[in-house]
């Protein structure tokens, strides 16, 4: 949307971007954006609450007067409500080894019988199971500060390799689920929020942020609403 707001600008249409994604509108930098720090895909906010969405409609709405490129925060912050999914992850077996690669080697035999049962996998874009747990430890040494052009990933796609990290934890995941059947991101907060490879990720992502990484690259490595 920031992006189309140039278009439509250089077309001679005034535009206000409702922003959910902060390091995203400041870097395509709309003409006048809305931050508002709420859950992805609830641009207004509150469901069903109409006197809180006409405010957020509001406040933008004002930013049309603009002459200069405003930027300008919404002061509620909503957070999400997306449980995560109840999963038993297996204990620590070797305590020598990262936690993530532990953690991964100890989901092993769940993702086995995931694939087992369907038959297929959607690990592989440019890692296969085998390497999930080498790629995890690259991701440690970056999250512990190793440069990370020095300190390669099995795989050089590094954006691929975090989609195959998660997805291998996904799927084992789900094998292992042991409450109700899980909603549409509770896997992804699951992995984010509660597993060691979601933290490590994470902690690479700012490793990355830090050593001035191309943007892409570290902001990608998790999806652009968790920071």
């Amino acid at each position: 949307m920031s992006t189309l707001a140039h278009v439509f600008e250089a077309a001679g249409i005034s535009t206000i971007v409702l922003a959910s994604m902060k390091e995203v509108a400041q870097r395509i930098a709309p003409p006048r954006t809305l931050y508002c720090e709420f859950p992805l895909g609830r641009p207004l906010g509150k469901p069903g609450d109409a006197d809180f969405q006409t405010d957020v409609l509001r406040r933008g709405l004002e930013l049309l007067d603009a002459k200069e490129p405003v930027f300008v925060t919404h002061p509620d912050v909503i957070d999400s409500e997306e449980t995560p999914m109840e999963c038993s992850i297996p204990p620590r077996f070797d305590p020598n080894l990262p936690a993530s690669v532990d953690e991964a080697n100890g989901l092993r035999a769940a993702y086995d019988r995931a694939v087992a049962k369907r038959g297929t996998t959607s690990v592989g874009r440019c890692i296969d199971a085998d390497a999930v747990p080498t790629a995890l430890g690259v991701l440690q040494q970056w999250a512990d500060g190793a440069p990370w052009k020095e300190t390669p990933l099995p795989d050089r796609n590094v954006l691929g390799v975090c989609h195959d990290i998660r997805t291998y934890y996904e799927e084992a995941g789900l094998e292992l689920v042991t409450g109700p059947q899980p909603g549409g991101r509770a896997a992804e907060a699951w992995y984010f929020e509660t597993t060691e490879a979601g933290k490590t990720v994470m902690a690479a992502r700012e490793s990355l942020k830090a050593q001035e990484a191309p943007f892409p690259i570290w902001f990608y490595m998790a999806p652009a609403h968790r920071n």
